[in-house]
């Protein structure tokens, strides 16, 4: 085993842990980055001054201000919700590459009709373009995490996944820290703050490129009945011949999968829908949205797309100050969320990462509370950082490396995983929707909040991760290394908590006497996937 494997669910050549597969993945995950920068650049560039002159900003009161600036950014997410659900539809027909072609043109639009606002045409172009471009990331964040995990080997399905959250907060390391250097070194003009919305068409424009270079994902087009096809792509990404074992028994589970998915629900575009009356599968799709419940009730997006307001309530002064302190917090979440990426995700595993995450995350937060609460930065403003409040910002900087390597990524790793063949598509629709809605009602509601709550926002968010800690310990199974295609086993194991090591166990037992039948037995290749398909739907 090396950096780039990890144990395995049966025995698997070194070929399959090739370039391609991490190829394929980063080029997927130039969606994220968009979604990423996003997240990060919309809170300080509306902060920017030029940004205020312009549009007369400065010219509201409080809660004016507040409103046209929780529109702007929660348009975003509402766009998002729904593109969600548009991703449904255009994966069961298109499929996964050809749908990413879809909604990266849409978001180029959408991104391309913000430049052209300014102060004679007001705010329409960049209400109207954020709604089109949240409708691009909002598919997106469904196709991308699906498409990785379709195309995975199972013991680093985690860290490919996560290449998709590497994404994110690379885009947001950016977001973070471009309206620090406009701000210092570009003159307040229309050109200063168009800057960071041009940036935006970068990922865009390297997506809509390499999809051109990414193949289909081979679990979609075997579901669809191109199985020739499936077979060469599956053989591609893995780097083996269509006769080599592995491969075989990747193609036999895949249709043992399909096969009884079609028994069970049927197939078509509405079937997946049907399937909701199955009690099992309205489980994991509560299970799936809920956990974007949790991840935004850590306070999350109120910090990434309000960060002004957040180090201000800390005591934070002036604009390029509170630039520099936001491109801090990015810096430590883009280097936590490699150290998830290559070590945490598949090693330690997700129960367990969220679980810790929530805890350390839950008493930072009391404590950045109380200090606010005693301290009153606000109404008691200082040319410097008192000591108490420099301690207060230690403490959200560990909220930080608590919360990224757990709850920021993990929930997508979940999602992506936990569901068959062919719900997959539904789950993650509705698991994204889930994370936009709750991502809307944040960043619609966020300086509302503040203004009314004060100190409050902060032990509410607290509450919030605390109480996340049982909802995962009882409901979450482990799926580290667990093969897509033994979900539903996994999620029928009592207790959740001890779910992993059975499943894994029999799994193990399974391929170890189906290998022995197939070595003792001189089988063609459809006869040994009609044997593997046999022995795993024990399973």
């Amino acid at each position: 085993m090396g950096l780039l494997t990890l144990k395995e669910d049966r025995p698997t050549p070194k070929a399959v842990y090739n370039w391609r597969v991490y190829a394929s993945a980063s080029v997927a995950s130039f969606a994220s980055c968009m979604i990423g920068y996003d997240s990060a650049f919309i809170g300080t560039t509306l902060a920017l001054p030029s940004f205020v002159h312009e549009f007369k900003l400065n010219t509201l009161s409080k809660s004016e201000k507040a409103l046209i600036s929780s529109n702007i950014v929660s348009l975003y997410q509402a766009g998002a919700f729904f593109g969600s659900f548009f991703a449904y539809g255009s994966t069961h027909y298109l499929g996964r590459r050809k749908s990413l072609f879809v909604f990266v043109t849409l978001f180029i639009l959408g991104a391309g009709l913000m430049l052209g606002a300014n102060q004679e045409r007001g705010l329409g172009l960049i209400y109207g373009g954020r709604v089109l471009a949240g409708i691009g990331v909002g598919a997106c964040s469904m196709i991308v995490p699906i498409y990785i995990s379709e195309l995975s080997p199972p013991a680093i399905r985690g860290r490919l996944v996560g290449l998709y959250e590497l994404g994110w907060q690379i885009g947001g390391l950016v977001g973070f820290w471009i309206n620090y250097g406009v701000n210092l070194h570009v003159p307040a003009t229309h050109t200063q703050w168009l800057i960071p919305f041009a940036v935006q068409l970068i990922p865009a424009g390297l997506l809509f490129l390499g999809a051109l270079w990414i193949k289909e994902s081979p679990r979609w087009l075997i579901a669809k009945g191109k199985r020739d096809e499936g077979i060469a792509n599956l053989c591609w990404i893995r780097n083996l011949p269509s006769d080599d074992m592995y491969i075989i028994e990747e193609v036999g589970f895949v249709d043992e999968e399909v096969e009884r998915y079609r028994r069970e629900v049927g197939a078509g575009f509405w079937k997946p829908f049907a399937s909701l009356k199955i009690r099992r599968v309205q489980w994991r799709f509560f299970l799936g949205s809920a956990l974007f419940f949790w991840q935004n009730g850590s306070g999350i997006n109120a910090i990434n797309y309000y960060s002004p307001t957040v180090f201000s309530s800390l005591g934070i002064r002036g604009t390029n100050t509170g630039f520099l302190t936001t491109g801090l917090f990015g810096v430590v979440k883009t280097v936590l969320t490699i150290i998830w990426l290559l070590y945490l995700i598949d090693r330690l595993g997700r129960r367990k990462l969220l679980m810790f995450g929530a805890l350390g995350g839950s008493v930072c937060m009391w404590i950045i509370g109380a200090y606010i609460k005693i301290a009153d930065p606000a109404k008691n403003p200082t040319d410097t950082v008192p000591p108490a409040g420099i301690a207060a910002i230690f403490f959200f900087y560990l909220w930080t490396a608590f919360y990224t390597p757990s709850w920021n990524g993990t929930p997508w790793v979940l999602n992506s995983e936990m569901f068959d063949q062919n719900t997959r598509s539904l789950g993650q629709a509705s698991a994204a929707a889930s994370n936009w809605f709750w991502n809307f009602l944040i960043s619609r509601f966020t300086p509302q909040l503040f203004n009314a709550l004060g100190y409050g926002v902060y032990f509410f968010f607290a509450s919030l991760m605390a109480l996340s800690i049982i909802f995962v310990f009882f409901l979450i199974p482990e799926t580290k290394g667990v093969p897509l295609e033994a979900m539903d086993g996994l999620f029928k194991e009592r207790p959740v908590w001890r779910a992993h090591g059975r499943v894994m166990e029999k799994w193990r037992l399974q391929d170890e006497e189906w290998r022995r039948n197939a070595n003792g037995a001189e089988l063609s290749q459809d006869e040994k996937i009609d044997a593997a398909v046999e022995q795993r739907e024990t399973i």
